[in-house]
């Protein structure tokens, strides 16, 4: 099947883009993980409507339950990959999915583990992305940074193209239940080296390993790594869209935390139901 619209992400800007989308009777799938950021906040006081405030969980189960009464499709799964052919192709942990049209709303939350020298390497080493560079490491001695679903996919992208690929948990336990051959380090690091790039990693156990590249995928992957995979503009972390929300990538929209400005739900809301009323309307 091939949805008119898939929103990735279910706070504030992704259910209010459903809404809309779904009002204008689009074929509309969410697929998120999770309850994100608002679903952990314990009260929400500033928004409108809610004079006694409301702890964010029950405002984003109200969310759900709204989008859920227009029929909104939901998928609980974590995406991994966003590509385009004839369609977008949404790929998560399980499955994978296509729509003529995709909306980020997954918020910013990109992890960048406190490493010395990380920040320095960016750029010079340390990339984002494993689609996006891969090429400038063919046949390179490389390594993914993470312990999860998202690392597993950016190694499996690197692994035909690189010389050599391991991941490195930095202390953390690797998931299990994966059917994949995986070369796991698990040494706790303590610096990335090099002079005009990266060519070193040291461990806290006073050990080393060189490297060309390492690639940060801890945690889940983020909007602003979704639309890098795609080749939308990102800057300053945030994806760059128009006044309807649109990316530079036709047909995909972001809105909400990801696109920078005022972290507040109003904005959310509003950036969601700009994209919702936009999409597919071209």
């Amino acid at each position: 099947m091939v949805y008119d619209v898939i929103i990735i992400g279910s706070g504030p800007a992704g259910i209010s883009a459903a809404l809309y989308a779904k009002r204008r009777k689009l074929e509309v799938l969410i697929i998120s993980k999770g309850n994100g950021a608002l679903g952990k906040t314990e009260k929400v006081d500033n928004y409108y409507g809610f004079p006694n405030g409301i702890s964010g969980k029950e405002l984003y189960q109200n969310g759900i339950e709204q989008a859920k009464r227009l029929a909104v499709e939901f998928v609980d799964d974590e995406v991994v990959a966003l590509s385009y052919l004839e369609n977008f192709e949404v790929e998560t942990i399980n499955s994978k999915y296509n729509a003529k049209a995709v909306i980020l709303a997954t918020g910013t939350n990109r992890v960048t583990p406190n490493i010395k020298g990380i920040r320095e390497f960016e750029g010079k080493g340390v990339s984002y992305c494993a689609i996006c560079d891969a090429f400038f490491f063919k046949g390179k001695d490389v390594a993914v940074l993470g312990n999860g679903n998202y690392a597993i996919h950016e190694m499996e992208q690197l692994k035909p193209v690189v010389g050599s690929v391991a991941i490195l948990t930095n202390g953390e336990d690797m998931i299990e239940n994966r059917d994949v051959e995986v070369d796991i380090d698990s040494r706790k690091i303590r610096e990335f080296r090099g002079e005009d790039k990266l060519t070193e990693i040291e461990f806290e156990d006073n050990t080393k390993k060189q490297v060309h590249g390492v690639f940060v995928a801890v945690g889940t992957a983020t909007s602003n790594d979704l639309a890098r995979k795609i080749g939308a503009r990102v800057e300053n972390n945030h994806i760059v869209v128009n006044e309807n929300m649109e990316t530079t990538v036709p047909g995909l929209f972001a809105c909400g935390d990801c696109t920078g400005g005022l972290l507040q739900i109003s904005k959310a809301v509003y950036e969601g139901a700009k994209a919702g009323l936009t999409v597919l309307k071209k």
